[in-house]
């Protein structure tokens, strides 16, 4: 076995996360995406490469840095160090009925490791989430779909050109690996951000409704956009596209998801 395929590259790991699928849970967030997503609240995710940023450090009412601190976010890590650390948490995983999340960044990117990690979680007999935009390769999807447990399934917009514009990519293969998933009878929650401008109005919500009443899913998920990620922009000196727009009121939420269920569909705002 390539010793590659034995070691990935992760940005963060997450102990008991509570947003990531069922009960307690450890997030394990893969480094390197396909996309560009004008909102991505975690654009430190975006290269396939460790980076290092520096923070200014300031003191009182100096307008003058004191000295500079480095920070380095990317590492590699081995499948046995990742499994030992998962594995740590084990006894919140049995009392909670949580497990393992994998997210990013885009997890299908690393997809030999992602599937060696999986497999293991099985023999071990953990829940397993994958978070992804589904923006990979289908007979990869379909080989590691037999290992998730939880697919929460990221759709930006349904409108193709629309989709290119706003996240770099097309989401033709995304549609279909959502249809080959929901077929085969894989659970899937629909994640979607709701994003002032871009994808909000009557029509991207119609399309979104149309397309997902077809499909067997569990639910929609509406995550209302926020700018959490802000100062990470700053740090790797990236240009953020989204700094005018303002998140989404109680109300505008609460319309949408009401337009949503008209076509059957279960849905719930996150917070």
């Amino acid at each position: 076995m390539n010793n590659m395929v034995l070691k990935g590259l992760i940005f963060d790991i997450k102990k008991f996360a509570v947003h990531d699928g069922p009960g307690i849970r450890t997030t394990v967030f893969f480094k390197g995406c396909p996309m560009d997503c004008w909102w991505c609240h975690n654009p430190e995710s975006h290269s396939t490469e460790p980076q290092t940023i520096t923070q200014e450090i300031f003191s009182g009412s100096s307008s003058k840095a004191c000295f500079e601190r480095k920070e380095l976010i990317g590492r590699e890590i081995s499948l046995d160090t990742l499994v030992e650390e998962i594995m740590k948490d084990k006894v919140f995983y049995d009392i909670s009925q949580g497990g393992v999340s994998f997210s990013g960044g885009e997890p299908l990117m690393q997809s030999e490791f992602l599937l060696l990690l999986l497999k293991k979680m099985k023999e071990l007999g953990l829940h397993t989430v994958v978070d992804t935009s589904g923006c990979g390769n289908s007979a990869i999807v379909r080989e590691v779909s037999d290992y998730v447990d939880l697919f929460l399934y990221d759709l930006k917009i349904v409108d193709e050109e629309k989709h290119e514009k706003y996240t770099g990519k097309s989401n033709s293969i995304i549609k279909q690996n959502l249809k080959m998933i929901t077929d085969n009878g894989h659970k899937v929650i629909i994640r979607i951000p709701i994003i002032p401008t871009i994808n909000d109005n009557p029509n991207d919500i119609k399309q979104f409704g149309e397309f997902l009443s077809d499909l067997n899913i569990v639910r929609v998920e509406l995550l209302p956009f926020h700018k959490i990620g802000e100062e990470k922009y700053r740090k790797l000196n990236k240009i953020n596209r989204m700094k005018d727009i303002q998140k989404p009121t109680k109300k505008d939420m609460i319309s949408i998801k009401e337009r949503l269920e008209k076509f059957g569909l279960v849905v719930k705002i996150e917070e």
